[in-house]
């Protein structure tokens, strides 16, 4: 079985990014194809991975650029890619992975961590909502003509793996798929992370310092209190603003490494978690740790935490309902109330181990692959993906 690998781009370390690494664990043989690759802002270990880049690779290999030429450069280049001869290849996808070519006798498992959100969800862009009608209509006309694109390349997707029920739901309203989305949800680097016999007087907060973060409640929480420390390990767009506002009580600390990282989860009384995301790395490894995690209780925590609920030695966290000063700072007072178990917090992470991941990706694999030798069956299952291949190539 000859597997191939596609993500976007690898130009960051985020959660997707550690799901490809897990895909490449399972098939450490298989190609990666990618947009774009930048061996100094993404992990290290994709140094070890044999990586094909598109023509894009010579216009920009950041961020920002892939947002300014994303249509159409990113979508033709990803075009360019003819994945022939791969019997099954596996999509690691937000926006631009799903483009690429395949061989219509190829099985193409697609992991979307989230319809790409600029085509399906444009009022979640805070410019939308704060422009005035002349941008925010250029803005919603972008938004129709990449739904577009999107939803033709989607068609092309035999199976759709996710993180979530929330993205599952997600899927299922923009890409209507023909057969049921699994949830395989993503590992943490749980050995990294170790429990430590001495816990310190700070709280911590692990974030990209963007606006939809919401780091700037923790912040405000926090300068109600000075007499609570707090640690903010991140950078983004927010940092001059946060640090602007933040009281003496609260250190920002830019990225830092492995093991500063590992150390700061260890001896924190507790991570602080406050925006609704989709999935969420961050309170996993807090939880590797042993560390409770204060959390607004919405999105992926709510499969990844067991929040408490009359017995604090067997609970992971503590969930706050409103993303409000008052919410979260109530819920920091009653996490300094209860006693946590850190053998239990960590026993509880080691569900959402890589060899876990690792294990559930295969086995599904495996098992759509060997459909194969039912023929009747599969084309059942996938001829309509195939005829979808025929109109979009």
């Amino acid at each position: 079985m000859k597997v191939a690998i596609v993500h976007d781009e690898l130009v960051r370390r985020g959660g997707a990014e550690q799901v490809v690494l897990d895909m490449h664990k399972a098939y450490p043989e298989a190609d990666i194809f990618t947009l774009c690759y930048n061996k100094d802002k993404t992990y290290e270990e994709f140094k070890k991975a044999r990586i094909f880049t598109s023509w894009f690779q010579y216009l920009g290999k950041s961020e920002k650029l892939i947002k300014i030429l994303y249509f159409p450069f990113a979508i033709l280049a990803m075009r360019m890619f003819n994945l022939k001869g791969y019997d099954v290849v596996l999509i690691s996808t937000t926006h631009c992975g799903k483009f690429v070519r395949v061989d219509k006798n190829a099985s193409v498992i697609t992991y979307c961590h989230t319809p790409f959100r600029l085509a399906w969800r444009p009022f979640s862009y805070a410019i939308v909502n704060s422009s005035n009608m002349i941008i925010r209509n250029i803005f919603l006309f972008a938004s129709r003509v990449l739904r577009v694109f999107d939803s033709m390349a989607a068609k092309a997707s035999d199976f759709y793996l996710t993180n979530s029920k929330e993205v599952k739901a997600r899927i299922e309203d923009s890409y209507h798929p023909e057969q049921p989305v699994s949830i395989i949800n993503p590992a943490a680097k749980l050995d990294n992370f170790y429990i430590s016999n001495e816990v310190k007087d700070y709280h911590l907060v692990v974030s990209r310092l963007e606006d939809y973060k919401m780091v700037d409640l923790v912040v405000k929480a926090f300068n109600q209190t000075p007499e609570k420390k707090l640690v903010i390990v991140g950078t983004g767009s927010m940092e001059a603003e946060l640090k602007a506002l933040a009281g003496d009580n609260i250190t920002f600390l830019k990225a830092q490494s492995a093991a500063q990282l590992a150390k700061l989860y260890a001896n924190c009384k507790a991570l602080i978690f406050p925006q609704h995301e989709d999935y969420g790395i961050t309170p996993l490894e807090a939880a590797a740790s042993g560390r409770p995690v204060i959390a607004f209780g919405k999105g992926g925590v709510t499969e990844t935490m067991v929040p408490y609920n009359g017995d604090s030695a067997r609970c992971t966290s503590v969930f706050f309902e409103e993303q409000t000063v008052e919410s979260l700072s109530a819920a920091i007072e009653k996490a300094e109330m209860l006693q946590f178990s850190p053998g239990f917090i960590r026993n509880h992470a080691n569900l959402f181990s890589a060899s876990n991941f690792i294990a559930k990706l295969k086995t599904f694999v495996s098992r759509i692959y060997n459909l194969k030798t039912d023929t009747d069956f599969y084309m059942s299952l996938t001829e309509k993906v195939v005829y979808a291949r025929k109109e979009v190539a």
